[in-house]
């Protein structure tokens, strides 16, 4: 399921109008996305945590040549799945 999807699902189920259900969805994606940013947590129990995890420099290879590269620094997300989403998804 994409943003569109979720949007119709959301106006078909509770009676919203097409418009409104987007605008929720949007600003619950980009509500989420500003938290992550400013290097908080999101987290629906039951179903997943995200949170921003912090890479150190380090010297790698470049695979074709072999030739030492150094990577910068980086912060990534990183996706936690909750415990009832992993039962649900096993046993489905």
């Amino acid at each position: 399921m994409n943003r569109t999807g979720l949007s119709e699902a959301l106006a078909r189920e509770s009676g919203l109008s097409k418009s409104m259900a987007e605008w929720i969805v949007e600003s619950f994606f980009d509500n989420m996305a500003q938290t992550l940013v400013s290097g908080d947590r999101v987290e629906i129990r039951g179903l997943f945590s995200i949170y921003v995890k912090d890479y150190e420099a380090y010297t790698g290879r470049n695979p074709k040549t072999g030739e030492p590269i150094e990577v910068p620094a980086k912060k990534l997300p990183f996706f936690k799945c909750g415990k009832e989403l992993k039962e649900r998804v096993d046993h489905s």
